[in-house]
């Protein structure tokens, strides 16, 4: 058995190129080694990259008996606990997909894009016109709204002022990049980076339990929020789901949900406001729809360019960058016979800028998702398989309801002296200086109010 051809580097500095610039990283591994090659990581097993369709197809069907996701995303237990669905395998993971996925599909989905539509609205009111401001910053507040709102169900006032406000404190500690290195993760007193974030994180994470306490003696008839679907949710043999769990869930969600979705319809904006075609046929596409009835999530959901034109951005520009699985056998992938215990990871952001199925593919054009269905090999931006990212629905849905807010109620342009990059985030990649716009006009919100 042998590994995939590494980069010649120490693996400091392929470290620090992956924590700096993974996607320079990712470009140059390809063009130097091919479709495969390996990465050494300091207290991680040998990670092999893969991005060709094929292989990707293959890690995909395997059902978590021979490759386990659980074990790759342990890497990420100390930011989202070890009762998350993304950390365990087999039956404990089929178990909790199966009591999380109903939430998250079905009418409810309209009923998400109507609060969704108007926590943006809300936002908008606030952001400066004339000035220049950092709209991720911006996107981020509504997404964070989005959540306490959708998801965790918090009625508006004080208690959701102080749940959003400790949310957001611990979320920006977490966001430091070194912090995905385990070395980094040391607590050394309430002063030091580690134990700052520890601690902000327990503050909230008390919060939220109270909150579980509160939907718990309160009762979650006729309530909709994605806790109070997860609370009277039980399992095959009729067991709910504790608190200890209720709240790792509701940190995976928070986590994988925040800042990725906010990151994402920060980089759709980067390239409609460089691109006065796409603009101009989102515009046109807005204005026929309002001309054949009244504005509703449901309609706007189902408008074929504003989905083209976030799959593309997803596309291009992929928030998380890889997915991966640690094998728990030998196994022969992508040509290569690998020893148990290698990671095997997909990269999304080699896969999705392959000319051959993408011709010239670092060209945003979402015309690609018009009229052609790509193959889960192909696109996978929230992953594949059994292990595909619960909330795809949620988080497209988001996308789409935030970016025709922005679209329908203000005309902005680029503020950006700089070329815009990618800028590491924790786990996700946004756009450089979060994507420095200017607001030339804003207007009332045509969308329709639910009945």
């Amino acid at each position: 058995m042998s590994l995939p051809p590494a980069p010649t580097t120490s693996s400091l500095v392929t470290t620090y190129r992956w924590i700096a610039h993974p996607f320079e990283l990712m470009d140059a591994c390809a063009a130097e080694l091919g479709d495969a090659f390996t990465l050494h990581l300091p207290a991680l097993p040998p990670i092999v990259m893969f991005s060709a369709p094929d292989t990707v197809k293959h890690v995909f069907a395997d059902t978590g008996e021979v490759m386990a996701a659980g074990k790759f995303n342990q890497s990420l237990k100390a930011f989202l606990g070890d009762k998350s669905v993304l950390m365990v395998d087999g039956p404990k993971h089929l178990r909790k997909r199966r009591l999380l996925l109903p939430p998250f599909h079905g009418e409810r989905m309209a009923k998400y894009g109507d609060v969704m539509l108007s926590l943006a609205d809300e936002v908008i009111d606030r952001m400066p016109l004339g000035e220049p401001f950092a709209l991720h910053s911006a996107l981020n507040d509504i997404a964070l709204n989005v959540i306490v709102r959708n998801v965790f169900g918090v009625d508006p006032g004080p208690r959701e002022a102080a749940i959003r406000s400790s949310i957001n404190e611990t979320l920006e500690l977490l966001t430091w990049p070194p912090f995905l290195v385990p070395q980094m993760q040391l607590d050394l007193g309430p002063w030091s980076p580690w134990g700052r974030a520890v601690r902000r994180r327990a503050k909230t994470e008390r919060l939220l339990l109270e909150e579980i306490e509160r939907r718990r003696a309160r009762g979650t008839e006729g309530r909709d929020d994605i806790l109070s679907l997860l609370l009277s949710a039980r399992d095959e043999e009729g067991r709910p789901m504790e608190n200890d769990e209720l709240l790792g869930e509701l940190t995976t969600l928070l986590i994988a949900g925040h800042e990725t979705t906010a990151t994402a319809i920060s980089w759709a904006f980067r390239w409609i406001l460089a691109k006065s075609d796409v603009e101009a046929k989102l515009l046109a596409e807005l204005d026929h729809a309002a001309i054949e009835g009244p504005l509703t999530s449901a309609r706007l959901a189902a408008l074929p360019y504003l989905d083209a034109v976030a799959r593309e951005a997803l596309r291009l520009q992929p928030v998380v960058p890889l997915v991966g699985r640690v094998l728990e056998e030998p196994a022969r992938v992508g040509g290569w016979d690998l020893p148990r215990g290698t990671a095997v990871v997909c990269s999304i952001y080699l896969a999705q800028r392959r000319p051959d199925t993408y011709p010239d593919p670092l060209q945003f054009r979402p015309e690609r998702f018009l009229g052609k269905k790509l193959t889960p090999s192909e696109f996978f931006p929230f992953g594949g398989g059994v292990r595909r990212c619960i909330g795809m629905a949620f988080a497209l849905s988001e996308m789409k309801m935030v970016m025709a807010a922005l679209l329908l109620r203000t005309r902005l342009s680029l503020a950006a002296k700089k070329e815009i990059r990618a800028v590491r985030r924790s786990i996700t990649l946004t756009p450089s200086e979060g994507l420095r716009v200017r607001m030339l006009e804003r207007r009332p919100s045509p969308v329709a109010s639910p009945a």
